[in-house]
Order: structure tokens, then C-alpha cells, then sequence
């Protein structure tokens, strides 16, 4: 074999090694890749709930007899003192001596719940004084600097709920009132002898709107039979079930948002109250829950909606914690280390295994405390076949 032969054969040879070589090499693994980025970091509970008014009265039949049909309809506006419905009372020969003795027991509740009601409303009236005080004094602390701004909202936020709280008592207090007044009325018409003929009116003890009409049509209604069911359509609360867990987390006070459906922006709200009792709760899948109800008072006023009222389905958003120019990561990029969290980051066309320090996380983003930097790029969602030192290419 000839020289140049050999020299052809051996570059042939060389040729097929490294076509060989770079055929057998190691694929660059496609990744997407997001931003560390800095902003506002949020952690929150979120559940569904629904909306409900806080104070309900259901108009019952103070006697029986025969009921007019009622022309009232859901929705519609009345004032206290308005005739609801038209009752034709009946006296039984064999009953009245009964129904004298049930309206007297009648009675005997209603002036108990009368003096409850009054005794609730003297100790709102107390805590709503109480609140004022303590605004005040925050206020003048806030101005001298020795309180954040915060602690004087918090306070302004408890006289707010505290003034309205003692709205509620008042209300119940006239309700009682007017029960009171109306068992009475009944009492003393059945031993006038008049039940028989005289028609009794069944009037609003407060100033409302109808939510429900119960007995709509004409007929017979027993003593104490719900007729019609009242309330302020815009003195809405919202009324949110979370897992017990989640609870542990959630104060009074805390801001929350609660999205009412498309279309429409998010309404800011406040916890008000965790109650404290839990309750058992199948899920979806079958398994039983421990859940308790978190109630949030609306932080804006409803004017500006027209469609919302008792029942209606929200998404709440309690806010437990929250951070400004905190430094963010995708919760994407985050995967298991051991006993602690990692990352890959981009290192040129090559993916960089890098230990992090993780302090919160929501469902979107991680709180990085150590090992990352603002503006450095990271792979989302890698797969198994990403390694430390592995070629890449970012997916556009």
C-alpha cells in the first residue's frame, strides 16, 4: 500500500470516528426556563363559600286561622310596620282554653326574648363605646408616632364592626319587640271574643326587603307557621368552610379577597370571625374532612353590584401572610434535594444544579431566602433526564 493510500485511509478514519463520535454524543435536553424575579409574595387560604345575610327574620302566623293570599314578591322593599299579610283568626269551641294558655306561653318567650335582646344590645352598645375610645387613642398615637398606621386601621376596622354588630342587636331587640306586641294583640283578641270574624294584620318588624315568600296562597296556617322571611339584602357577610389545618392560620382582621365570578373585579374583605367549633365534611373524592366556617365581612360597599345577594357562591382568598420586594421563583422549578429544595439554572447552554433556601410557598411562587439572584433564569418543570451539567435547549 502506497503512502498516500495510507494517508487516505487513516483520514477516512478519522473522519468516521468523529462522525461517529458526534452521532453518539449527548442530546441537548429541551426546557423552559422563567425569571427569579422580585415583587409582592402572598400566601393564601383559598376556598369556596357563599354570602348570607346577617340578620334573618322569618314572619310567622301569630294565631291560626285562614291566610289572604300575600301579593308580596321576592325582592320587594318594605318598611316596619307594613302589612305583610291578612289573617282571619278561628276559635274552636274545644280549642280556646288551649289556645289561650299557648298564646299566654307565647308571651312569656317573647318578653324573655325581649329582655335578651335588650341586654344584648347594652353589651354591643358597650364594645361600640369601648372601640371609639380605643381609636381615639390609637389615633393620637399614630400622629405622634409611637404606633404604625396599621394598628390605627385595625382599630378604625373594630369600631366599624363593632358599630354594626350593635345595629344587629337593635334590630333583633325590635323584632322581639314587635313579637312581643303581637302575642299580646293575639291574646287580647281571642278573650274579646272576636276571633271569629275580625281580620288580624301580620306587619314587617323591621325595615327590609322579602327574600322568600313561604305561604304565598290563600289557606289555612297554624299557629306559629312561617309566612314570610325578611332581611337587608346589602348587610351581606360571606361565609367561607376551610380545612382545620388552614384555620389554625387565619386571625381576625385579615384582608381577603373574594371573587364573585367573571366580569367582575375581586372585592376586598375582612376575617371577622373563626368559629370555633369545626364540623365532618365529605369531599368530592369520598374522604372525610374536618372543616370550619370563617366569616368575612365585605371591606367595600355593595352598592355598586346589582346581582348579588343571599346564597350566592364566592371564592375566597384570606391573605395569612405577605411580603413586599420579596425575591420570587417559580414553584415549577422547585424539586426535592434530599431534605432541602433545588434548582436548575441556566450556566450557558448547560443546566446548573443549585441548592435553595425556601421560606413560603403559594400555588404559583416560592419565597427564596438563599441561593438564587434576581434576573437569573430557571428550568420549569424539569424532567428526569435533566442532570447537573447537561446540555440544554430553551424552548421559545
Amino acid at each position: 500500500m502506497t503512502f498516500r493510500n495510507k494517508t487516505l485511509l487513516t483520514i477516512g478514519l478519522v473522519a468516521l470516528a468523529a462522525l461517529t463520535a458526534w452521532a453518539l454524543r449527548p442530546q441537548a435536553v429541551t426546557v423552559e426556563t422563567a425569571a427569579v424575579v422580585r415583587g409582592t409574595f402572598e400566601q393564601t387560604v383559598s376556598d369556596d363559600g357563599k354570602t348570607r345575610v346577617r340578620e334573618r327574620y322569618v314572619v310567622s302566623a301569630p294565631l291560626a286561622g285562614r291566610l289572604e293570599r300575600i301579593v308580596l314578591r321576592a325582592g320587594d322593599a318594605v318598611d316596619k310596620d307594613q302589612v305583610l299579610a291578612l289573617l282571619t283568626p278561628t276559635a274552636p269551641a274545644f280549642l280556646d282554653a288551649r289556645t289561650a294558655r299557648e298564646l299566654q306561653g307565647r308571651i312569656g318567650a317573647a318578653q324573655a326574648l325581649t329582655a335578651r335582646a335588650h341586654a344584648e344590645t347594652q353589651k354591643y352598645a358597650g364594645q361600640r363605646d369601648q372601640a371609639q375610645a380605643d381609636l381615639e387613642r390609637q389615633a393620637r398615637l399614630a400622629k405622634e408616632g409611637f404606633v404604625s398606621e396599621t394598628a390605627r386601621e385595625q382599630a378604625g376596622l373594630a369600631l366599624r364592626t363593632a358599630e354594626r354588630t350593635l345595629d344587629a342587636a337593635r334590630y333583633a331587640e325590635e323584632a322581639a319587640r314587635h313579637e312581643l306586641a303581637q302575642a299580646r294583640a293575639a291574646l287580647a283578641l281571642y278573650q274579646s271574643g272576636e276571633a271569629g270574624g275580625a281580620k288580624w294584620r301580620v306587619t314587617s318588624p323591621v325595615k327590609g326587603a322579602v327574600l322568600k315568600v313561604v305561604q304565598e296562597s290563600e289557606g289555612a296556617v297554624a299557629l306559629g307557621a312561617p309566612l314570610v322571611e325578611l332581611a337587608d339584602p346589602k348587610g351581606l357577610e360571606a361565609v367561607v368552610d376551610v380545612l382545620s389545618q388552614d384555620a389554625v392560620a387565619i386571625r381576625p382582621g385579615m384582608p381577603a379577597r373574594l371573587e364573585l365570578g367573571q366580569g367582575v373585579a375581586p372585592l376586598a374583605a375582612r376575617v371577622r370571625l373563626i368559629e370555633p367549633a369545626a364540623f365532618t365534611k365529605i369531599s368530592a373524592l369520598g374522604v372525610e374532612e374536618q372543616r370550619v366556617n370563617v366569616v368575612l365581612d365585605f371591606a367595600e360597599p355593595l352598592d355598586k353590584l346589582q346581582t348579588i345577594g343571599d346564597g350566592f357562591r364566592v371564592e375566597a382568598h384570606v391573605v395569612v401572610f405577605r411580603q413586599e420586594s420579596a425575591l420570587m421563583a417559580p414553584v415549577g422549578a422547585l424539586f426535592r434535594d434530599g431534605a432541602g429544595w433545588a434548582v436548575f439554572t441556566l450556566d450557558g447552554a448547560r443546566a446548573q444544579k443549585r441548592s435553595v433556601k425556601v421560606a413560603r410557598r403559594n400555588g404559583v411562587a416560592a419565597m427564596v431566602e438563599d441561593g438564587l439572584k434576581e434576573g437569573e433564569r430557571v428550568v420549569v418543570y424539569p424532567s428526569d433526564a435533566l442532570k447537573d451539567g447537561a446540555r440544554v435547549s430553551v424552548r421559545r
